[in-house]
């Protein structure tokens, strides 16, 4: 994987004109020659243009009787979508679930709500929702619906309310109506209650956010029929390292209103089976029956596809984005929509040190991962958002690779002789982190040729979530496919309050985060991130490394869906074509 770095403009080009051979140019990303130095997004085009392949003839016979099968990089965690926070389960769940608000690219557009209104404040959201729009189960959709819905979720009780299982409830409203000291969550939630008129729901909130409207258009707020949730109502999770429960781990429990429903969750063959919703109240998928598979290695999904086991995979290894369009596969580029970062557990001694930190971030050359393991058009990153958001700043505090400086900042810290273990994720691949082995490698000889000694900690991905949250790995990678276009989704996700996930305790930052996540003035509101952004790199939590745009290949007979920054394809779009 060493080999000599490639100019990133000219990879880009040519990227961008075999995409455009096989006519696919759906991704919100660059097209032609569009990219910038490794270093540099001031050249990118983040702007999201359509598709240009037409229409292809359906074959109608295929779509009916033969299934589309996905490869899959990991196994989704649970068909309840509030109690997920992974992509690979909303892979899955956004097929059968829908949310009030959908995205394009990523912008918000009507989902369940064909539109909806706020008050000057920002603190009530009117969602008026679609007219016959009913539930896998027969139950109709309405605003009645909807408040159960978020009434649930405010009034999870018990190992419910662990960020284990309700992550994106808490980080986004904050709280619960009566939080449980046991699960340690101490913030009183912004969520102030729902009222139902008819097909209209009204969500109150105690303060503005700009995590709103976008957040209404995260999969873990999908509606679900009230009848099925009456089901598993007297469902309880005691505690927060009790096991998921077992409603959400088999088909049939729970019903939305998208266009697929689960028929089947084989854990054993990880293979999850979806059928066509025939009451959908949208346009119908055009294929019958949609398979997950998981397949976590990279070089057996791509074998799966060239097999026909397959008709397409996601996060295809960089190395295999030529080849295969060479092949005669399509392998459209999705745009750069997350970060990579090496985190500093600051619970950790030595790395409460501002020095070592330091250190340790003008050791890494990160512009070295850029070209030689990120797909054409990776970006060095400079700060905790990616270059498309309101709120990034040039004026952020930059660690440009000098080992030199890394040694000499070391030494005045005494920790000439300091060890470290360093932890990363086997078995697995991330849109922003598609070989982590690889990535783990270049930065650990990067930080021993600073003087640190490296102890390595691979661990499965199933564990590796956890274990990094508790605090246990003084370094590790990980990173964050936005969800919605707002940078509170990427700043206050990770450091809107002390966490044991990072073990720092800021008020600065925690305070420039909230200024700029209330302010409902968009001017003053940028210029607060900006602060933000400013504040957090000073503070120096970790180290953002880059952001990738990830590709996802399919079979030449296959009509992709649109692909999206976020990883939120619709697979409804999909079908298999006739003349190929």
């Amino acid at each position: 994987m060493r080999t000599s770095p490639t100019p990133v403009r000219r990879v880009l080009a040519a990227a961008a004109s075999a995409a455009m051979a096989v006519g696919i140019l759906a991704a919100c990303g660059s097209d032609g020659d569009t990219g910038g130095d490794a270093d540099s997004a001031e050249d990118f085009d983040f702007s999201c243009p359509e598709r240009t392949d037409g229409t292809p003839e359906a074959d109608t016979a295929a779509n009916e009787s033969q299934p589309f099968v996905f490869g899959s990089p990991g196994d989704p965690t649970s068909m309840d979508p509030v109690l997920a926070s992974d992509g690979e389960t909303f892979r899955v769940t956004r097929q059968i679930y829908e949310t009030l608000v959908d995205t394009d690219c990523t912008d918000n557009v009507p989902g369940l709500a064909e539109s909806w209104d706020q008050n000057p404040e920002g603190t009530e959201w009117t969602f008026h929702l679609r007219e016959g729009v009913t539930f896998s189960d027969g139950t109709a959709l309405d605003g009645a619906a909807v408040c159960t819905n978020f009434e649930r979720w405010a009034n999870f009780k018990g190992g419910f309310q662990s960020p284990n299982f309700t992550y994106y409830y808490s980080a986004i409203f904050g709280g619960f109506t009566e939080n449980d000291p046991a699960m340690g969550i101490e913030a009183e939630s912004i969520y102030q209650g729902c009222e139902a008129d008819g097909l209209d729901a009204t969500i109150s909130l105690s303060k503005y956010t700009s995590s709103f409207p976008g957040a209404f258009s995260l999969s873990s707020f999908s509606i679900i029929s009230p009848a099925s949730l009456e089901a598993i109502a007297d469902v309880e999770l005691p505690a927060a390292d009790s096991p998921l429960p077992e409603y959400s781990q088999t088909a049939g429990t729970l019903a939305g209103t998208g266009p697929y429903v689960l028929t089947e969750w084989d854990h054993g063959e990880q293979q999850v089976t979806l059928t066509r919703n025939e009451n959908y109240w949208g346009d119908a998928a055009k294929v019958k029956t949609l398979i997950f598979r998981t397949i976590s290695d990279e070089t057996a999904r791509r074998q799966a596809l060239e097999a026909g086991d397959i008709q397409g995979y996601d996060l295809a290894a960089p190395a295999d984005v030529q080849p295969l369009i060479d092949a005669g596969f399509q392998v459209p580029v999705r745009g750069v929509f997350n970060l990579l970062y090496l985190a500093y557990t600051q619970g950790q001694a030595p790395l409460e040190d501002h020095a070592v930190r330091e250190a340790l971030s003008y050791a890494v050359d990160r512009e070295r991962i850029v070209n030689n393991v990120l797909p054409p058009g990776g970006l060095v990153a400079t700060q905790f958002i990616p270059p498309s958001l309101e709120g990034y700043s040039e004026d952020v505090k930059t660690y440009d690779y000098d080992v030199d400086k890394a040694k000499d900042l070391l030494a005045e810290a005494g920790q000439e002789d300091l060890t470290l273990t360093f932890c990363y994720p086997t078995d697995v691949s991330r849109p922003y982190m598609p070989a982590p082995k690889d990535i783990f490698d270049m930065i650990a000889s990067d930080l021993e040729a600073a003087g640190v000694t490296v102890e390595a900690r691979p661990i499965t991905w199933v564990e590796y979530i956890p274990t990094t949250r508790s605090g246990e790995c003084p370094l590790y990678l990980l990173g964050w496919t936005g969800d919605f276009s707002d940078p509170y989704n990427f700043l206050g996700t990770w450091f809107a309050a002390e966490s044991t996930e990072w073990g720092f305790d800021n008020q600065e930052v925690f305070d420039s985060i909230a200024a700029a996540n209330t302010e409902p003035d968009e001017a003053t509101r940028v210029d607060l991130w900006k602060a933000a952004n400013e504040a957090v790199m000073e503070e120096l939590p970790g180290l953002p490394l880059s952001s990738s745009p990830p590709s996802i290949a399919f079979a030449a007979n296959v009509y992709p869906p649109d692909v999206s920054p976020l990883t939120q394809e619709n697979f409804a779009q999909v079908y298999f074509t006739t003349g190929s």
